[in-house]
């Protein structure tokens, strides 16, 4: 296992902590709009897989209208330019998530790997961005344009997805960090 890089704890601590204080009034905005859109409060949480297979709480803002099951255009929006991801800054500090990492899936998943090499994504924190999560950042799209949606997740976009952060684990460096961290800006723009 290898050993936890002290540059990537440095830059997660540092740039969560600056980037909660440099956003706290987009926060406040969205908070508010997503509580007014899907109800109060506009915090989504769910438990997803962490580093050693340690389950813990994600943060997102809520999209969802859970009485009418729909997600609002508001909702959209803020999925489509991920600021609902925003408040996992708040995972980053609390250690449970680093900036680049693979992206924190469901249990069910990460934690069954069998493969013993597959299984070393677990000694890496669960990332904000990921090479993966950047190729299949509109995933819920190719998802609903599927036959049967968890089975093509499961046999095509989870291995494909363990594939790339296998290979994000052997290559990983403050140099890539840093490409996939430009990458993720210029693919939201």
């Amino acid at each position: 296992m290898k050993k936890y890089p002290w540059w990537k704890a440095l830059m997660d601590y540092g740039s969560s902590f600056v980037g909660i204080i440099v956003l706290l009034p987009i926060f406040f905005i969205l908070i508010i709009l997503a509580s007014l859109d899907t109800g109060f409060p506009g915090i989504f949480k769910q438990e997803r897989v962490g580093r050693f297979g340690d389950v813990f709480v994600i943060y997102k803002f809520r999209t969802y209208h859970s009485k009418r099951h729909t997600i609002s255009n508001f909702g959209q929006w803020m999925r489509k330019t991920k600021l609902d991801e925003l408040p996992q800054l708040f995972n980053i500090l609390k250690g449970d998530m680093s900036l680049v990492g693979p992206r924190p899936d469901i249990p069910g998943y990460y934690d069954q790997l069998k493969n013993e090499e597959d299984r070393l994504i677990l000694n890496i924190k669960p990332g904000l961005t990921s090479e993966a999560g950047i190729k299949y950042r509109n995933e819920e799209e190719i998802l609903n344009q599927q036959k049967d949606p968890l089975q093509y997740n499961d046999e095509v976009l989870f291995p494909e997805k363990v594939k790339m952060n296998l290979e994000y684990y052997h290559q990983l460096s403050f140099k890539n960090d840093m490409y996939i961290l430009l990458k993720t800006f210029l693919a939201l723009r």
